[in-house]
């Protein structure tokens, strides 16, 4: 299996002659460390000291400490008091967690968007879902982040029928969690997944009004690619970097009278890997 290869966080690029608002540039800063943490350029419980990241990103304390800041509500960075920050380390538990709780949101919007869509909520899910396909058959790993933005747009298509912007707030939250998770899953061997016909089945539940069977094909479809996680987890297939030790996770997995959970070995993603989601 070919070892993912490290690529250092890129300096931000911005142009200091451009005139760009303060608030544009911390916006831009807060973005770009957002993406580098889900994409794991940041590692999971990595120390982020304000002068490296100055040099790294190229740009002023302040403006560092004010992204930081926003990414601590994001719950994507922990402030240590006066030892600055931390990346949000991750687990087992969390997963789970993120998981339930967007299955539970996630459904329940589906079901009233399908209520309450009309034809132009039909046309903005057909034009998300076919731009999705475009991207999907197959999904390349170069072109993950591509298609993270096009699933966003299709889920996100799907709950507009019922308008409810703290939904899509907290929902856009939890996407971005669950995608910092499946970057790790990608590669995965065995997973057995279609992916594109998960989104063909959901579409045109969806469409045709079946909110019952639409909500369960979509709980099933956020939830394969953590359980699927969690357990070559459990398996000891593969570990997290920074994970927190998942010890009750493991015994609720382990068998009573079972023996020792076998040694883990570190992640690695197969070349030309098909993306899992």
């Amino acid at each position: 299996m070919a070892k993912r290869s490290f690529q250092p966080p890129s300096p931000l690029p911005v142009d200091p002659a451009d005139g760009a608002a303060t608030r544009t540039l911390i916006e831009q800063t807060y973005t770009t460390l957002r993406d580098d943490i889900i994409e794991g350029r940041l590692a999971p419980d990595s120390r982020l000291r304000i002068e490296h990241l100055r040099q790294q990103y190229q740009v002023g304390a302040g403006t560092l400490r004010e992204a930081l800041t926003r990414l601590v509500s994001d719950a994507l960075v922990v402030a240590e008091g006066q030892r600055g920050f931390r990346v949000a380390p991750i687990a087992i538990e969390d997963l789970e967690d993120i998981t339930r709780l967007r299955v539970h949101i996630e459904t329940d919007a589906l079901r009233q968007s399908i209520r309450c869509g009309d034809d132009a909520w039909r046309a903005r899910v057909t034009a998300a879902y076919e731009a999705l396909s475009a991207e999907e058959q197959p999904v390349r790993p170069e072109r993950r982040r591509q298609w993270e933005a096009l699933n966003l747009r299709f889920h996100e298509a799907l709950l507009s029928g019922h308008a409810s912007p703290w939904t899509q707030r907290v929902l856009r939250l939890l996407a971005r969690h669950s995608e910092r998770y499946r970057s790790y899953a990608i590669g995965l061997p065995d997973s057995g997944r279609d992916v594109h016909a998960e989104h063909t089945e959901i579409y045109q539940l969806a469409i045709s009004g079946q909110e019952a069977r639409a909500a369960l094909a979509l709980e099933a479809h956020i939830s394969a690619t953590p359980y699927m996680l969690i357990r070559a987890l459990r398996e000891g297939r593969i570990v997290l970097p920074g994970a927190r030790p998942p010890a009750a996770a493991h015994a609720r997995a382990t068998p009573a009278g079972a023996g020792a959970a076998p040694q883990q070995r570190p992640w690695t993603q197969p070349a030309g890997e098909p993306l899992a989601t």
